[in-house]
């Protein structure tokens, strides 16, 4: 009995062990800082793409392929 009440022990030490505390970053300081006393920056808008109209050409229409399609 003894010998499984350390496995348990053991194992819940385990999923309940303590988090480190994370690195110290001086931008994520100074972006906090200044949230406090401004406030949140607005939310980005999402910029509608334009439609495609067909792929655009890729070089210039020739002489001889302008002439043909006026008459």
């Amino acid at each position: 009995m003894g010998y499984r009440r350390r496995r348990i022990s053991f194992i819940l030490d385990l999923a309940v062990a303590k988090r480190k505390p994370n690195r110290f970053s001086a931008a994520k300081a100074v972006k906090a800082n200044a949230r406090e006393r401004v406030g949140q920056p607005k939310p980005a808008r999402v910029i509608e793409p334009r439609p495609r109209s067909g792929r655009a050409a890729k070089y210039k229409p020739k002489l001889e392929d302008i002439l043909e399609k006026e008459p």
